[in-house]
């Protein structure tokens, strides 16, 4: 995957393989040892299903990363 600034990910639409709304890009969790990406943080579509991704205290999803399969017009995760 090519690179792509943090600043471009700001606000991006996150969708299911399915083509379900997830909802938008709120933030990215690091690991500060070692640098590593690891989770999206989605604040979730109003009328978005259960997806199945954990939670953290404020609502938004948690997506693993490793679930991500493309970043263009949206980010595309594995569902």
């Amino acid at each position: 995957m090519p690179d792509i600034l943090a600043e471009n990910l700001s606000d991006k639409e996150v969708m299911g393989s399915d083509g379900a709304s997830l909802g938008t890009l709120y933030n990215i969790t690091v690991d500060l040892k070692t640098g590593t990406l690891r989770n999206l943080v989605v604040d979730p579509a109003t009328a978005t299903i259960d997806p199945d991704f954990p939670r953290d205290d404020h609502g938004h999803y948690l997506v693993p990363v490793g679930r991500v399969q493309a970043v263009k017009d949206a980010v595309v995760v594995d569902r």
